[in-house]
């Protein structure tokens, strides 16, 4: 039986200068079957990034808390710190997909919303063999869909995004481990907000939606 993938934030601060943070926090996340409220009646909501034509979110955590993944880094990007999270119970699987939502308009390049770099938020992918690629948020570049939502944009790696990562990851390969890492800080552009809020974390289609740090 293959174990559940479960999504647990770090951070990596040596120099303790308190200036990052990851955290799964409620109310954060791309809703699906959620529910608001006008003062009189509660209506169902899902964001169109993320609803059942999209093919929806985390079963686990819809409905329910909608967590999103806050991943922080406050300065410079020089400074030796990053916000992160560990993907737990990947090891051994043939990669074939990488991806999550993440809290931004229009498109990747868009400078609104999370900060979206060509090298955080990314994906550190370790293969049997040792060797480590890097799958970062604009490069190699996704496939994204949004399905008219402003809010939220949904993020693919498939195996002809994932030839191209940083070095190429061959079709078939096997992993390691796999981390997302979050090292840019205020600095940098586009958004220069040094802030990313991810959610559905996703390997080989399944969806993490949830996990420790609430």
């Amino acid at each position: 039986m293959t174990d559940p993938i479960t999504v647990v934030p770090f951070e990596f601060d040596p120099g303790r200068t308190h200036l990052v943070r990851a955290r799964w926090l409620r109310g954060t996340g791309c809703p699906t079957n959620a529910t608001t409220f006008d003062g009189s009646t509660s209506t169902s909501f899902s964001d169109p990034a993320c609803n059942a034509l999209a093919g929806g979110g985390d079963p686990k955590d819809s409905p329910g808390k909608n967590e999103g993944l806050l991943l922080v880094k406050t300065g410079p990007t020089t400074n030796d710190a990053a916000a992160g999270a560990d993907l737990k119970g990947v090891k051994g699987i043939t990669l074939t997909e990488l991806g999550y939502d993440i809290r931004k308009t229009t498109d990747p390049v868009n400078p609104a919303g999370s900060h979206c770099g060509a090298g955080a938020p990314r994906f550190n992918v370790v293969l049997a063999d040792g060797s480590l690629h890097f799958v970062g948020c604009r490069s190699p570049t996704p496939v994204f869909t949004t399905g008219g939502s402003v809010a939220w944009q949904r993020l693919r790696w498939g195996a002809v995004e994932l030839a191209l990562a940083t070095p190429p990851i061959p079709p078939a390969s096997v992993v390691k481990s796999i981390a997302i890492v979050f090292d840019e800080g205020t600095d940098i552009g586009l958004e220069f907000i040094g802030l990313a809020v991810l959610d559905n974390i996703d390997v080989n289609g399944t969806l993490v939606g949830r996990g420790p740090g609430n």
